[in-house]
């Protein structure tokens, strides 16, 4: 029989190659190269300093401080759990990449925090976040209970052990990289939508393109894993994955009232309420569900009409930049196949 992609090992030989569809990913990756150096916040300090009220700038602090950390922890998840359980060579190139990826959104995010909060004491707050404002502690915890659900397993002999690794797996591409960066980036596009701060918007443009290519990773080896052994995924699975998902957006959606309350003035933002983002957190959740091929769970529809224009907008873009700022080595279709 057969050798299956969770099975235990170190497979080494790329030929035969078993997984072609990883190695394409891989070098799909590898064309979506950019650097954070191409980024240029000045506007955006223009725009903290003069043309932000109180209440967008209490957004904008919370935001930043949520993406001092969250790239780092879905990376040592990847160290942590992904990597030594994923069984196809072609697989952990695809892995390794985006350990890059992650690591170019952390310099991207202290680059950014360096920028917007110029003050070492503000900006150590910002960095401790995890520790000291409760939405994001939250946001945290439900991370770090998923990363240590399976950090004892070693290797995946049996079903079950099988199944825990999946719903991690499931958890990081639904819930964190597919449900709480996403909220983050709906944030940055209201804020683009506005005029407002064009060197975090073009720099999130190419942190979302990398975190779709994750998902996308992520999925795969799950459709995989389904086709190759397909007892796995029982009622029981769809039931937990479904559980998930609901804390996930409860998470989320605390965290968007505190975003969104407008800081110590609680005067809310102009033209985003909590209720929105709510709405937003079901629809997004609704499309990770369909990923999975399973049927939606809210019925939610998406709220916001400035993310309507995303796809078209970066298409509009992609031949006025600069080709590193967008892709190396472009070859193919320039396609967009991630939903929100």
């Amino acid at each position: 029989m057969a050798p299956h992609l969770l099975d235990p090992g170190f497979e080494l030989t790329l030929r035969p190659m078993r997984y072609p569809q990883f190695y394409e990913m891989y070098r799909a990756a590898i064309r979506n190269t950019w650097t954070v150096e191409e980024i240029d916040f000045g506007i955006d300090v223009n725009d903290l300093r003069h043309k932000l009220a109180p209440a967008d700038r209490h957004l904008v602090e919370r935001l930043v401080a949520f993406f001092a950390t969250g790239d780092s922890i879905v990376a040592n998840n990847l160290v942590l759990n992904l990597y030594q359980h994923v069984n196809a060579p072609e697989a952990r190139m695809y892995l390794s990449r985006q350990l890059f990826e992650e690591a170019l959104h952390v310099q991207f995010y202290l680059t950014l925090l360096d920028a917007y909060i110029p003050d070492p004491a503000r900006r150590a707050e910002a960095f401790a976040a995890v520790e000291n404002i409760p939405s994001i502690q939250a946001k945290a915890a439900f991370c770090f209970r998923w990363m240590d659900s399976i950090r004892e397993l070693q290797r995946l002999e049996t079903p079950a052990q099988r199944r825990a690794f999946l719903l991690n797996l499931i958890c990081f591409a639904c819930c964190i990289e597919g449900l709480f960066f996403f909220a983050a980036f709906a944030y940055v596009w209201f804020l683009r939508s506005r005029g407002l701060l064009p060197g975090l918007a073009a720099g999130t443009n190419w942190v979302f393109r990398d975190e779709s290519g994750h998902m996308a990773f992520a999925f795969e080896v799950i459709r995989t894993v389904r086709a190759e052994e397909p007892g796995l995924f029982d009622a029981g699975m769809e039931r937990e994955v479904r559980a998930m998902l609901h804390e996930a957006v409860a998470v989320e959606a605390a965290f968007a009232d505190d975003v969104l309350s407008g800081g110590p003035l609680q005067e809310g933002v102009l033209g985003l309420s909590p209720a929105e983002m709510r709405q937003y957190l079901q629809y997004v959740a609704d499309l990770r569900l369909a990923a999975l091929g399973l049927a939606p769970e809210f019925g939610a529809r998406n709220p916001f009409p400035f993310l309507d224009l995303q796809d078209v907008q970066e298409l509009t873009n992609f031949f006025e930049r600069r080709v590193s700022a967008y892709q190396v080595g472009i070859g193919g279709e320039v396609a967009f196949e991630e939903a929100f």
